[in-house]
């Protein structure tokens, strides 16, 4: 008789390992690859199997998501340009002018691969450069080139076939997709809200790019299903809308919760509190995730799964407010806080009130597991993004492409003048190893190198063994999984395990020297110090030119935000929509701040002036975005809060704001910033005289609370600035 551990591991396996991307993208690439190789060994194919093989595993290593009709589209395309970059490569491979412009050519149309899609133009860049230069290093007859061509065209057929057979087994519906994203996102940001044993920088950090993650995935649902429902309105569309928002609401009142929550760390029974709050994150993480999964599979099974995860998380919910309301110190925040609580129940019935809306089959009963298990991050890829038709390109794209451009004709200039066997290697290595910023140059140049190292030394020691076809089509094929597995999660690994496969590849066709690995390495080292050297001198791109605007957008982002909600408390108006969307630009500002700094982060340290400045001032903006969201909470429709100590605390801090966005902008302090500061550090609100027990009182003492705190934050970044060094 099996146990019940055994009779769920098939649950377990559909909803937390068989829809793993990078498993699917790993089976197809192996399938895509070694059929090919198979029969060209057989001899069953009697054209150059390795444009075949090499166009049908890049085919197959696309991650698309879209309507299907966009999914067949993209992937003929793809197929298409790759087909035509084989061709183009054989072509002009004996005429060494030739090759340099179509090398031009090729990088240019890179670029313009890059600026169409952000999803997947970089993939298609590198994979047409790569069977461009393997054209390039072909005997060099032109004959060759229709050949190339249509082996290529047969390849990339081959792969959109095996993803299309893949489809009726793995449905996706795109809408359903994009709002499953959304509730993928808000299970990360409460993963990453979860108290961490130090607490220090490195859960601030993760806690601040899943709230920048979140907001894209929302921005963009929601803009997907508005185009959706404005071109062919369905009752589907205003559902998934729900659904979305809902997703929103939630992850606004669990994120505001964290930030009140650490008002308490100053009590001493703080320590007695904290640990009911870990198990309700959990849960709320573990809702997440299945909502997200069911609303994608529409199974009844997962509806009533996230029904049972929603009670039990209402029963958590309940406990904590019970702790919170126990007599302790710090009564205001512990008032607070309970209300944030029940607000966040009263969030949980509606999403599920919305997931179920879109379940065609919500009435059903089925049987599902009734072991909770936590579920692990699913990994899925947003819908495919519409195609970036704008004129206008990114001046920093530009820059790249002139820098790979440039850097792609050196290296196919030097390995068609040495003539080297396997020279294509060299300018290939520059087209994988430069990013648009040196910061990520750097990086990846590290991994390519380590990875073609550690995957020579191994297929050495394999070489040795001399092994038969048979082990060495097994091992070739576990290599290409494993590549195909790890190329998105771990590009280092990734490395390791496409060496090892070349090398087993060309034993495969013929007996292999050490030499060979050595080749292979020395055109690694060589192509990553030239990318690197061409990132750092090159027309280069440095963040620190770049920062100052997008900080300053950030503060006055948050000036604009305090004002909305300065006005509505006054006004005794709701969270309405200009105000929703106040926040939603703020936070959005504070995204391309945070992924402007890991930039800089990784720029020389020359480059790297005033990085401390402008990370603390980021981090003091996103605190005041944090306490602005609490406010949000407490926007009572009917009820004004008018107050002059309301009324000046907005100029206040709004002009505190613009100043600090004068600063990062110019790189010296305004000359009013010191009577400002002054005028923030003596600012008090009325706490004490708030007793009252009144709805009304309670709102006053937790929104003056929360200014308080805008106040601490705002006087700690003018305090920096005033402190920073006067720019050269």
């Amino acid at each position: 008789m099996s146990s019940p551990g055994i009779r769920a591991l098939p649950g377990r396996l559909i909803q937390r390992d068989s829809l793993q991307a990078d498993l699917a993208r790993a089976a197809r690439a192996t399938v895509a690859f070694m059929v090919p190789l198979l029969l060209a060994a057989f001899g069953r194919l009697s054209i150059e199997v390795s444009f075949i093989a090499l166009v049908a595993q890049n085919i197959a290593l696309v991650d698309v998501r879209g309507a299907y009709a966009l999914r067949l589209g993209l992937l003929l395309a793809m197929t298409v340009i790759l087909a035509a970059s084989a061709g183009l490569g054989a072509l002009c491979g004996a005429h060494l002018g030739a090759a340099l412009a179509c090398t031009a050519a090729i990088a240019i149309g890179g670029g313009l691969w890059r600026h169409l899609s952000s999803d997947y133009g970089a993939s298609l860049a590198i994979s047409s450069t790569l069977v461009f230069l393997l054209g390039l290093n072909s005997p060099g007859a032109a004959a060759e080139a229709a050949p190339a061509f249509m082996a290529a065209l047969g390849g990339g057929l081959w792969g959109v076939t095996l993803q299309v057979l893949n489809w009726p087994f793995r449905p996706q519906h795109p809408l359903r997709r994009t709002a499953a994203e959304s509730w993928l996102a808000v299970a990360d940001l409460f993963e990453a809200l979860a108290p961490a044993t130090d607490g220090g920088p490195a859960r601030t950090a993760r806690i601040a790019e899943q709230e920048t993650a979140l907001r894209a995935a929302l921005d963009k649902t929601a803009a997907t299903l508005a185009a959706a429902g404005a071109s062919r309105p369905r009752p589907i569309h205003r559902r998934l809308e729900d659904l979305n928002l809902a997703a929103a609401r939630l992850a606004t009142r669990v994120a505001a919760f964290n930030t009140a929550f650490a008002g308490l760390r100053a009590q001493p029974d703080f320590a007695a509190v904290a640990p009911a709050f870990v198990p309700a994150l959990t849960a709320l993480t573990n809702l997440a995730r299945t909502i997200a999964l069911a609303v994608v599979s529409r199974q009844p099974a997962h509806l009533a799964t996230a029904d049972v995860r929603r009670r039990r998380l209402t029963n958590l919910l309940r406990t904590l407010q019970a702790r919170l309301s126990a007599p302790g110190d710090g009564g205001a925040t512990r008032g607070q806080l309970v209300e944030i609580l029940r607000q966040i129940e009263d969030q949980l019935g509606g999403a599920q009130t919305a997931l179920r809306a879109t379940m065609e089959r919500a009435e059903e009963r089925a049987a599902f597991s009734l072991e909770l298990f936590d579920l692990h991050t699913w990994t899925l890829r947003p819908l495919a993004s519409a195609l970036n038709l704008s004129a206008r390109f990114d001046p920093a794209l530009v820059r790249f492409t002139g820098r790979i451009a440039v850097l792609t004709m050196l290296g196919v200039f030097a390995f068609k003048r040495l003539g080297l066997p396997h020279g294509y290697w060299l300018p290939f290595t520059m087209v994988v190893v430069l990013q648009p910023d040196y910061g990520s140059t750097r990086q990846r140049a590290a991994q390519r190198v380590l990875g073609t190292v550690t995957g020579s030394v191994l297929a050495s020691v394999l070489l040795i063994l001399h092994l038969p076809f048979a082990a060495l089509a097994a091992t070739m094929a576990a290599t290409i999984f494993i590549f195909g597995f790890f190329v998105k999660r771990d590009y280092g690994i990734a490395v390791i395990f496409i060496t090892l496969f070349v090398v087993l590849l060309t034993e495969a066709s013929g007996p292999v020297t050490f030499s060979f690995a050595l080749e292979r390495v020395g055109s690694t080292l060589a192509g990553g110090a030239l990318a690197l050297l061409a990132a750092l001198f090159f027309w280069p791109v440095w963040e620190r030119d770049r920062l100052p605007p997008v900080l300053a957008g950030a503060l006055r982002a948050n000036r604009a935000f305090l004002q909305a909600l300065g006005e509505r408390l006054a006004e005794g108006r709701g969270y309405d929509p200009e105000a929703v969307a106040a926040k939603r630009r703020a936070e959005a500002a504070n995204g391309a701040v945070f992924s402007s700094l890991r930039r800089m982060m990784g720029d020389p340290k020359n480059r790297r002036e005033g990085l401390e400045q402008a990370a603390a001032l980021a981090n003091g903006n996103q605190r005041v975005t944090r306490a602005l969201t609490v406010v949000t909470l407490h926007l009572t429709p009917g009820d004004p809060l008018r107050e002059d100590v309301l009324a000046r605390f907005c100029r206040l801090a709004t002009d505190a704001l613009e100043t600090l966005a004068v600063a990062a902008e110019t790189g010296a302090p305004p000359a009013k910033l010191d009577p400002l500061l002054s005028e923030l550090e003596r600012f008090q609100f009325p706490l004490g005289e708030r007793r009252d027990a009144t709805a009304s009182g309670s709102r006053d003492l937790w929104v003056f609370s929360q200014f308080t705190q805008i106040a601490a934050e705002l006087s700690a970044m003018l305090l920096s600035v005033s402190q920073a060094p006067a720019a050269d």
